[in-house]
C-alpha cells in the first residue's frame, strides 16, 4: 500500500479534522521526504484511535487503514532514517506557544522485556516494587505547565553489557556515544541542550532524586547550566554550610533537626470535610550548597541553595525534603513547582495505559526513540485539543 493512499485512509479526528490536520503538518514538517510525512499522520492517528497493543500489525487494524498498512506503518518507525530529535524539538515549542509552562521534570519508565534482544534490555532491581526484572529503562522529559505535564523528549539508559558489547550496540544501531551514560549524564545534557535551543523556554528544573544513585553528580551538571532547580532528596543527602569561614559538611535530616536555624512558615491545606488544616513546613535559613561527589573534582561554586522541609501533617510517615536553587521564592511557591514531578508520574502512567510505550517490539535504536517520539506526540495532541483519551478512543472514523 502506498503512502499517498494511506494519508487519503487517515481521517479527521471525529469532527476536529483541521485541528488534527493542523498539529500534524506542524510537528512533522521537520520530515524531509513527503512519503515519511504521511506515513508519520498514519502512525499518529493509529496511536489515537487504535485499540489494544500498540504495534504495526495492531494499530493497521484501527479503521478505515487496511491490514496492509502494517508492513508501511513497521518501516517507518524500524527502518525510515528519519530525525527524531527536530519532530521533538516542534513538540516542545508547541508545548511552549500554546500553554505557559512553569518547570522541565523528568520521570522514569520501567519497560519490562522477555529475552535478552530488545534495545536496552538487561537485568535491574525496580525501585517501585523491589524486584529485579529484566527491562529497559527510559527517562522521560516533561514540560510542566498547571496541573499538566507533556512529554518531549526521550533517553534510553544502557546497562550490563550494552555498555562494553561493541558489536551489540552496532547491531542495534546505537551510537558510540551512547556507552556508559548515566542517568545524570542524560538530565544534564538535555538540560544543556534545551538551554542552548532559542525555542525552548529557560525554567527550574523540578525532579525526585530520592532514589537517584547520583543525585550530586545531576545537581552538579545543573549548576553548571546554571539551571534553577525544585530537587527532592533524602534525608541523609549530604550538604556543605558555607556561611562560616570552613565549609561544614552535614546531611539534610541533620541540618534540619538543628531548630535554631530553621524558619517555619504555616501553609493551608483542605481537609475533606470542606474545612482547612494548618500544617508547618521547615525552611533553613543559613547559607548552603550541594555537596560535589567525593573525588569528582565538582566544582558548583558557592551557588545557595535552601533547603525545604515538610513533615507529614498525619505523623504517619517520615518528612520530605527539597533542595532548591529559588531561594527569593515563597515557600508555597516552591512547593507548588515541586508538585510537577508527580503531574509527570501522572503522564507516564497514561503513556502506558493509553498510548503504547510498553509496546515497541523493535531491536534498534533508532527504531525504539522513533515509536517513543510518535507516543509522545500522541499524547501532546490529546491534552492541546482538550479531548480526552475515551472520545479519542471512539471517535468514528
Amino acid at each position: 500500500m502506498s503512502s499517498s493512499e494511506v494519508r487519503a485512509a487517515v481521517p479527521g479526528d471525529g469532527g476536529s479534522t483541521q485541528t488534527l490536520q493542523t498539529f500534524m503538518d506542524e510537528i512533522f514538517r521537520a520530515l524531509r521526504r513527503p512519503e515519511q510525512r504521511r506515513w508519520a499522520q498514519a502512525y499518529l492517528w493509529a496511536l489515537i484511535h487504535g485499540a489494544g497493543k500498540k504495534t504495526p500489525r495492531t494499530m493497521a487494524l484501527a479503521k478505515p487503514l487496511p491490514p496492509a498498512a502494517a508492513h508501511g506503518l513497521h518501516r517507518f518507525i524500524n527502518a525510515s532514517p528519519w530525525d527524531w530529535n527536530p519532530v521533538r524539538h516542534r513538540l516542545a515549542r508547541e508545548v511552549a506557544v500554546r500553554t505557559a509552562p512553569q518547570a522541565w521534570t523528568v520521570a522514569e519508565l520501567i519497560i519490562p522485556k522477555r529475552g535478552e534482544h530488545s534495545v536496552g534490555v538487561h537485568r535491574r532491581v525496580d525501585p517501585a516494587t523491589g524486584r529485579t526484572v529484566n527491562c529497559q529503562r527510559a527517562l522521560v522529559f516533561f514540560l510542566a505547565s498547571g496541573g499538566q505535564c507533556y512529554p518531549v523528549d526521550w533517553s534510553l539508559v544502557l546497562g550490563g553489557a550494552w555498555d562494553s558489547d561493541r558489536e551489540r550496540r552496532r547491531r542495534a544501531r546505537i551510537p558510540g556515544s551512547e556507552a556508559g551514560r548515566t542517568p545524570a549524564d542524560h538530565v544534564t545534557a538535555y538540560a544543556a541542550e534545551a538551554a542552548a535551543h532559542p525555542g525552548l523556554p529557560r525554567l527550574p528544573w523540578v525532579l525526585d532524586l530520592t532514589r537517584c544513585d547520583d543525585a550530586a553528580g545531576v545537581l552538579a551538571g545543573l549548576a553548571r547550566q546554571r539551571a534553577d532547580v525544585v530537587c527532592e532528596i533524602s534525608p541523609d543527602h549530604l550538604v556543605l554550610l558555607t556561611g562560616q569561614h570552613t565549609p561544614v559538611a552535614t546531611t539534610v535530616g541533620a541540618l534540619m533537626e538543628v531548630r535554631h536555624a530553621r524558619q517555619t512558615h504555616v501553609l493551608l491545606r483542605q481537609t475533606p470535610d470542606g474545612g482547612v488544616r494548618p500544617v508547618p513546613v521547615h525552611t533553613y535559613a543559613g547559607t548552603v550548597t550541594a555537596a560535589p561527589r567525593p573525588g569528582s573534582g565538582d566544582d558548583v561554586g558557592a551557588r545557595p541553595y535552601r533547603v525545604v522541609e515538610r513533615p507529614d501533617p498525619d505523623g504517619r510517615q517520615p518528612a520530605r525534603y527539597w533542595l532548591t536553587t529559588l531561594t527569593d521564592r515563597r515557600v508555597e511557591d516552591v512547593l507548588r513547582l515541586a508538585r510537577s514531578h508527580a503531574a509527570a508520574l501522572a503522564a507516564v502512567a497514561t503513556l502506558r495505559r493509553r498510548f503504547g510505550v510498553l509496546d515497541f517490539e523493535g531491536r534498534s535504536f533508532p527504531g525504539w526513540h522513533h515509536h517513543m517520539t510518535m507516543a509522545s506526540a500522541a499524547y501532546v495532541y490529546q491534552r492541546l485539543s482538550g479531548a480526552p483519551a475515551t472520545a479519542l478512543a471512539g471517535a468514528a472514523p
